[in-house]
């Protein structure tokens, strides 16, 4: 018996008729894929990555060829002049943040653009939480224009907004947890060129996170001076145990490392350990995994959207990051998807995930991940606050073959009750 016989006969029609749906979309990212991946083996090529290169040192990480190769590869394929890849990032909002306060001095302000940041983000900046070191204790502004009912970014409002004169103008390409759609690298060109248009030499930095090789180009590329990720979501690949990276224009960067460590020292010092084979591999394996994250996600819209949810994006439209929205209308909904996910991972298969409040967020938050690495965003997972619409944020998929797995499972449990999956 195969594992479609096991489901509902209805959803094993849906099942057939979503397949021949999304191909002409998979063919479409895999040559996305293939032009990221060239870009990636280029890199590599020119800067005769050896065996050597995986050493990684210890101490105070002192001449270590491999983190310099890595931080030259990053720059290269992201587009810009300098990269700092670190293991000692524990998280995306930990590279933004460092970045903010390698780049602000108190009197500046941070502007975004893009609505209010998601909300771990929100308690670096001080409007959110105890502010106890975040940006508002230093005394360091912040202002956000909001968007419009479209979703889109207020030239009017910026424009006014710009008139202050902010020393960073800030750009979230992802959604976070809004009801919105991420931009894309098209939209983000148009907002920079806005802005350049009103303060030519405004640093503009990019949140990246989740976007990494989900299109062709990337923000550096298009006019951003400093964009931040995670290791443990794109750039991973899935391999990264931790880490994250800031790239950009060079003097920026170096702001940024002596943020990270300290004036004097900046980016020079950092022991890598033992990271730096699955840092170098996962970078490598990046685009096809982003791939198959991409493709799992297409497929889980066209899916859920066959079932009556309300999905964002829709299946076939362009893909900017690696986050599918679904809206649930009822918290029970919500939670019974999530638990069924969990039950389809590789890791903590057993587990039944539960709301519960968490570090850096104002609501209880539900997350379902069996991953390999802990909290690991580019491996599968669906995670949101309990708050209306009740909307989960599925992301990632090392394989297709797992999100289809999962995604289907995971109807057929949670909205086909006569015939479920064992």
């Amino acid at each position: 018996m195969s594992w479609l016989d096991k489901l509902d006969p209805k959803l094993q029609s849906f099942v057939k008729v979503v397949d021949q749906q999304v191909e002409p979309r998979f063919e479409q990212i895999r040559d996305n894929v293939l032009t990221n991946q060239e870009k990636v083996l280029t890199a590599f090529r020119e800067h005769h990555v050896s065996m050597d290169s995986f050493t990684g040192t210890n101490g105070y990480g002192y001449d270590d060829e491999g983190r310099d190769q890595l931080d030259a590869i990053y720059a290269d394929v992201f587009g810009g002049e300098a990269a700092m890849v670190r293991p000692q990032f524990v998280s995306g909002t930990h590279a933004i943040g460092t970045a903010f306060f390698g780049l602000l001095r108190p009197g500046d302000e941070l502007l975004y653009i893009t609505g209010k940041p998601y909300d771990t983000l929100q308690e670096v900046i001080g409007i959110a939480g105890n502010k106890i070191g975040s940006l508002a204790e230093f005394g360091i502004d912040f202002d956000y224009a909001p968007l419009q009912e479209n979703g889109q970014m207020d030239q009017l409002i910026v424009k006014e907004k710009l008139a202050k004169k902010p020393k960073v103008v800030a750009i979230q390409r992802s959604r976070g947890y809004a009801i919105r759609d991420s931009f894309t690298i098209e939209q983000i060109t148009a907002m920079i060129k806005f802005v350049r248009q009103i303060l030519p030499n405004v640093i503009i930095f990019v949140d990246n996170c989740y976007g990494e090789f989900s299109e062709t180009t990337e923000p550096l590329q298009v006019g951003a001076n400093l964009m931040a990720g995670s290791l443990i979501k794109n750039p991973g690949g899935g391999l990264a145990k931790t880490g994250g990276y800031i790239a950009g224009d060079q003097k920026l960067v170096e702001k940024a490392g002596y943020a990270l460590t300290v004036p004097g020292i900046g980016a020079s010092e950092s022991a890598t350990l033992n990271t730096m084979g699955d840092m170098f591999q996962g970078f490598f394996l990046a685009p096809h995994v982003v791939g198959e994250a991409i493709k799992g996600a297409v497929y889980a819209a066209a899916l859920l959207e066959k079932i009556g949810l309300d999905v964002q994006p829709k299946w076939d439209a362009p893909r900017t990051d690696l986050i599918q929205t679904i809206n649930f209308g009822q918290a029970e909904l919500m939670t019974k998807f999530a638990a069924a996910i969990q039950k389809y991972s590789p890791v903590d298969a057993y587990v039944t995930p539960i709301p519960e409040a968490m570090a850096g967020y104002e609501d209880e938050i539900i997350m379902a991940a069996g991953t390999f690495v802990q909290g690991a965003s580019v491996e599968l997972s669906v995670d949101g606050p309990l708050r209306p619409p009740y909307t989960l944020y599925l992301q990632g998929g090392l394989t297709f073959e797992h999100v289809k797995l999962a995604i289907t499972s995971a109807v057929n449990e949670t909205f086909f009750s006569k015939k479920k999956t064992k």
